[in-house]
């Protein structure tokens, strides 16, 4: 780790926790840099739409121009967001999630998809992050998961098992801590045929979801296409 990811690094040691709305935004920005690279910095009007897009968002949001500038603000002063050196003269806007924690892919696509849906299972993340990183078995998910909980300082926590769930769920703490009371329940199954049949149940029972999901995005992209063809105009 170089100086200068040092420095960063131990800034964030004592991050003030990131709002909502931030936590959206860096989540956006993040997804964007892997889905669609080719528009990536994000005009303030992309990342706008990113964070209120209808697909693979929970809970769902209707942010305006100045909500996305504050976020913004926020991020900066807290060194996980900048603006971008572009040729274009609209303004555009970039993640800084790499300079700081030197994830690999894994690490990047669970982190953004806690940061996008809230708290999930490791089976709704192995399905959900399908389109940031493909897993191949839900055993990959919990490594990850587990690396993630033993930084310093930890970026996920297990939360505990909510009553009628089969699985915990897994929770980011870049907006501080999150408390959940529930019954006890262990870190994960090491039972692994149990979890691979959960998470079997977790893709099958989200599969309408996703195609949906899938759908939205194409419709998302044409938009941003839409909007970079006009900057030639």
């Amino acid at each position: 780790m170089g100086p200068t990811r040092t420095i960063l690094y131990i800034s964030l040691m004592t991050i003030v926790p990131l709002t909502d709305i931030e936590a959206r935004v860096l989540g956006a920005l993040i997804e964007k840099e892997i889905t669609t690279p080719e528009y990536y910095p994000l005009s303030l009007n992309a990342l706008m739409n990113a964070c209120n897009q209808k697909s693979n968002r929970d809970p769902l949001m209707h942010l305006d121009e100045d909500a996305v500038r504050q976020a913004l603000r926020g991020l900066n002063d807290q060194l996980l967001a900048r603006s971008a050196a572009s040729d274009s003269r609209v303004a555009k806007f970039e993640h800084r999630l790499g300079e700081v924690f030197n994830f690999d892919r894994k690490e990047t696509a669970i982190l953004c998809e806690l940061l996008l849906r809230g708290p999930q299972t490791p089976g709704e993340l192995r399905s959900r992050a399908e389109r940031m990183h493909p897993f191949e078995d839900l055993s990959e998910v919990q490594t990850t998961l587990q690396r993630l909980m033993r930084r310093e300082p930890p970026l996920v926590k297990l939360l505990p098992r909510q009553p009628g769930m089969k699985e915990a769920r897994c929770a980011h703490l870049l907006s501080g801590d999150v408390q959940v009371s529930a019954a006890p329940t262990h870190a994960f199954e090491s039972d692994h045929e149990e979890s691979a049949g959960e998470a079997k149940a977790d893709q099958i029972k989200t599969l309408e979801t996703e195609v949906a999901s899938l759908r939205a995005e194409v419709q998302d992209l044409k938009q941003q296409f839409a909007e970079f063809r006009k900057q030639f105009e």
